[in-house]
């Protein structure tokens, strides 16, 4: 069997103040905090001699400053993809886990044990993450064969992303593990995706 080629390199963003707090970030424009900031730069030099082509992110500011120092070591331009923004959780967008439970009880404990089944009020569900995911994917697979892409986006984003490459549904969300700043590789071989790593986060070891 031939080796996978690797297509796509999906990168989860560096910390922001909400991660810390645990705060549902969605459409909130947050930038990277210190940590972040060195998390990304941590990244780049992971994936210095990758021999991408392109890299595309989401276009909220803390995927965009992660994706940066990635796209300066390797001499691309970032390309902002509204597929890869993260998902709208509409009125819970900055409660932290302790109010959205207190708020809405029925609707946390459905997010939290049958996901796919979540609508936040005024936002999204899952399912229309992985409508952008999926258009994400045709996207890459038919604008840049035989190359490889990154791409730079959001933790539920990136989950349902990986189901998508495995033919889960998202129901499955909760049990990708996927870190702050996790860096995944996707292979094809034989036309077909192929998870090569999950959630890799060596580069972030010895990070203060």
């Amino acid at each position: 069997m031939r080796k996978a080629s690797i297509p796509i390199i999906l990168v989860r963003h560096g910390q922001t103040a909400w991660n810390k707090e645990e705060r549902f970030r969605g459409r909130a424009d947050l930038p990277l905090d210190e940590r972040g900031i060195k998390q990304a730069e941590a990244a780049a030099q992971k994936l210095a001699g990758c021999e991408a082509t392109a890299i595309y992110s989401s276009p909220l500011q803390r995927t965009m400053m992660t994706a940066k120092p990635i796209a300066d070591v390797l001499s691309l331009t970032i390309q902002p993809l509204e597929g890869l923004i993260d998902i709208d959780y509409g009125a819970w967008q900055g409660l932290s886990t302790e109010d959205a439970l207190e708020q809405d009880t029925n609707l946390y404990q459905q997010w939290i044990q049958t996901p796919q089944n979540a609508r936040f009020p005024d936002g999204e569900g899952l399912q229309d993450v992985r409508d952008r995911v999926e258009t994400v994917i045709n996207k890459v697979l038919s604008e840049h064969t035989g190359q490889t892409v990154i791409l730079v986006s959001h933790v539920v984003v990136c989950r349902v992303f990986i189901c998508t490459v495995l033919g889960l549904d998202n129901s499955h969300l909760w049990q990708i593990g996927q870190d702050v700043n996790a860096i995944n590789t996707i292979g094809l071989r034989e036309e077909k995706l192929v998870l090569n790593s999950l959630n890799d986060t060596c580069h972030l070891k010895g990070l203060s």
